[in-house]
């Protein structure tokens, strides 16, 4: 047990516990449940298989670009991390919105699937005391208690034991895959043939394909969630690309077993299983789920065993992936002050209490709203995926470049390229695809992305340093998929519409005995297909000219912040080293000085860095030899103070400004500065003297007194360099 009052999260992952993670997070109780309709239903067997298998080859796509930033970034946060880092707070609020909405849907689908399991294996059990129908869907009191359960034991589980929980992770992990490994291979052995239907014959192989590896976002999403738990990895971050490759392979493996498993036995009084699968949902008991009824057919009770053993364990380990994601999520938001900073605080447990209590209340909440909800709420996780996984490769196109990684440059940009076509696929119907996204799910969209204006708008007011509203085009962006989605939404209510007239027209025609009626009504048909038409053309014009409207908005806007950027560019950069000014230090005391007035900057430390015997070297080598011995001072400061701004207040002189990460490692930061500094004494390479010192809330008024201690310490740790053999002015 860890002792309460630490701060951070310790390392507690190995690598068998993250791929544990990895893999429990990404597959759910889906998988076993509607992978037959969504998979087989759509594309059958060979366009299953093959479109997962394009799907896995996007993911690891993916996956290059999520281990390529993490091993750069590796802290709590994932992709909300990345994105603060690479583009600014705005983006990285922009993201963290997002992923609340995907991982808390995902849990929240999985805690209302419990009462959907109690109904296939115990029956009505707990289908008492009917509460209301919400959205065709009756709630129950003894399911709204089942469901509470579930979430309250997985929640505390979590709260109070991260090691636990992690071996139970991986221990469900391990069964399921073998129990569906078992099941999967008794029916292909078994199976007496033919592999009929390798395609559906409604549409297209390629479109069939293509649909399978469009929805890839929501058969993976999760696999990335231990970027979240990078702080607490105990092995090196540059084993986690192959590590993340065997999860996305052992989850597309999975679901293949599990696709060729429902395909290989079905009621006799079906003529094949297409049919069979096609009419589960007229279906009660077993036959409602063909895994179950194919486990059955081949091992008996054994195989439904099996085949319950590996659901149940489906559902604990998306509800601890999910839980602990959004968790570390939340705690990497407190600790930026993007929300209130004690869902940052560590448990003496070692783990984010609050932050997991947040999600608990969320999650009791959910359930009353019934699981026809539920359903529209996850279909925007597609959305959500869609655009977090284009942020990210985004992300690592831009580090890419900077850092000249060819590699990860390919990856970014196809990732990205991948991502835009994904979002116009899911997003637009009847442009690429017929939508299979109910017009409530743009509307909850839609509704998600005001309460995320209101949310900023709040933490504006409270942004008292000016991270935020510094990138204009982010909300406009935003804006502009807002007013996207309206008229995708308003086309949706047209087609439902329409159809809705058309059923009516049919059933009356239905009743009259006038023997030119079905003439009549295949006249009306024509006639309402042609208004589709006519609606889906005016759609795209007006779609055209507002992307092309907002293409020239945005080309403007790129100029004009660039010509800004350049000119606070000058003036914020010291010339010499590259890093940040005296008169961005001067800028930063002054709202830093704002916060500690307005009680909103509670937690910073200040060093101050000397570098030792610049004099000396001027006066024997010259003022060229000084600057490059500078420059090589400013080099050793910011590489031990990778994420904290640096500024130099002239000639030898450097102060740097530590919050979040850096300062909850300030000691280990300040060692690693003095040991360098004494290994570089007898290596004849600069000395850099650090002092540090800490805010001390209620004490300072102001961020001078703090660098007044700091410059104490620092010229008391310059005698002691001086005594090991550093050169000083003196």
């Amino acid at each position: 047990m860890e002792e309460k009052g630490q701060t951070g999260l310790k390392p507690y992952m190995s690598p068998i516990m993250a791929l544990a993670f990895s893999i429990g997070s990404a597959i759910g109780w889906g998988s076993l449940v509607v992978t037959s309709s969504n998979y087989l239903g759509r594309a059958g067997l060979a366009g299953s298989i093959i479109g997962l298998v394009l799907g896995m080859a996007i993911m690891l796509v993916i996956a290059r670009n999520y281990s390529y930033l993490m091993q750069i970034y590796p802290e709590s946060g994932g992709a909300y991390a990345f994105s603060r880092e690479i583009f600014g707070h705005d983006y990285g609020f922009l993201t963290a919105w997002f992923l609340i909405l995907t991982y808390l849907s995902i849990l929240w689908a999985n805690a209302t699937s419990l009462p959907l399991f109690a109904r296939y294996f115990i029956g009505s059990a707990f289908e008492v005391g009917k509460i209301y129908t919400i959205f065709g869907y009756d709630v129950f009191v003894g399911e709204l208690l089942l469901t509470s359960a579930g979430i309250i034991l997985i929640t505390f589980l979590c709260f109070i034991s991260r090691k636990a929980v992690a071996y139970a992770m991986t221990a469900m992990v391990g069964i399921l895959s073998i129990a569906i490994l078992i099941a999967a291979l008794a029916a292909i052995l078994g199976f007496k043939g033919p592999y009929d239907h390798a395609f559906v014959p409604e549409s297209s192989a390629v479109t069939q394909i293509i649909y399978i590896a469009v929805i890839s976002p929501w058969a993976f999403v999760g696999f990335e969630n231990i970027s979240h738990s990078s702080e607490e990895f105990t092995f090196k971050r540059t084993g986690i690309f192959r590590l993340l490759v065997i999860s996305v392979v052992v989850t597309t493996a999975l679901y293949v077993l599990v696709t060729i498993l429902s395909m290989t036995a079905y009621p006799e009084r079906y003529g094949s299983w297409l049919e069979y699968i096609r009419d589960r949902g007229n279906l009660d008991g077993l036959e409602a789920l063909p895994a179950f009824y194919a486990a059955n057919h081949y091992l008996g009770s054994t195989g439904v065993a099996l085949l319950m053993a590996a659901l149940l364990s489906l559902v604990i380990t998306s509800l601890i992936g999910q839980t602990t994601a959004a968790s570390r999520l939340f705690y990497a938001m407190g600790r930026d002050k993007m929300i209130p900073g004690r869902f940052a605080e560590i448990s003496k447990y070692g783990t984010p209490g609050r932050a997991i209590g947040i999600i608990a209340v969320s999650a009791l909440i959910i359930p009353f709203v019934g699981r026809t909800a539920i359903g529209w709420i996850v279909d925007v996780t597609c959305i959500g995926a869609t655009l977090i996984y284009g942020i990210v490769s985004a992300c690592t196109l831009k580090r890419a470049r900077e850092r000249d990684d060819a590699i990860e440059r390919f990856t970014g940009m196809l990732g990205l390229v991948m991502m835009i076509f994904y979002a116009l696929y899911t997003l637009v119907p009847n442009l690429i695809s017929e939508s299979s996204i109910e017009r409530e799910t743009y509307f909850l969209f839609i509704a998600w992305v005001i309460v995320g204006f209101i949310f900023f708008r709040i933490l504006l007011s409270r942004d008292k340093s000016k991270k935020y509203g510094n990138s204009l085009i982010v909300w406009a962006s935003l804006l502009a998929l807002v007013l996207l989605i309206s008229l995708i939404w308003m086309r949706q209510s047209m087609i439902n519409a329409n159809t809705r007239l058309e059923s009516n027209i049919e059933e009356y025609y239905e009743q009259q005995v006038d023997e030119n009626a079905s003439e009549e009504l295949e006249f009306i048909r024509g006639q309402i297909d042609d208004l589709e038409k006519d609606d889906t053309r005016a759609i795209i014009m007006a779609l055209g000219m507002f992307g092309f409207a907002m293409f020239i908005m945005f080309s403007n806007h790129a100029y004009m912040s660039s010509r800004q950027k350049e000119s606070d560019k000058i003036a914020n950069t010291d010339p010499l080293t590259g890093v940040k000014s005296k008169h961005a230090f001067l800028n930063m005391s002054h709202e830093a000085d704002a916060g500690i007035s307005d009680g909103q900057l509670n937690e910073f430390a200040i060093v101050v860095c000397d570098v030792n015997g610049l004099k000396h070297i001027n006066d024997t080598l010259g003022h060229k030899a000084g600057d490059e011995y500078i420059c090589a001072a400013s080099e050793l400061v910011c590489d031990i103070f990778r994420r904290s701004p640096v500024y130099r207040l002239g000639g030898d002189e450097f102060v740097v400004m530590l919050e979040g990460h850096d300062y909850e490692h300030r000691e280990r930061l300040m060692q690693l500065l003095h040991d360098s500094s004494v290994e570089n004494i007898s290596l004849g390479k600069v000395v850099v003297a650090g002092g540090l010192s800490e805010y001390r809330h209620g004490e300072d008024k102001n961020i001078q007194e703090v660098f007044e201690r700091a410059d104490k310490r620092m010229y008391s740790e310059k005698l002691a360099l001086r005594e090991k053999g550093s050169i000083t002015r003196e």
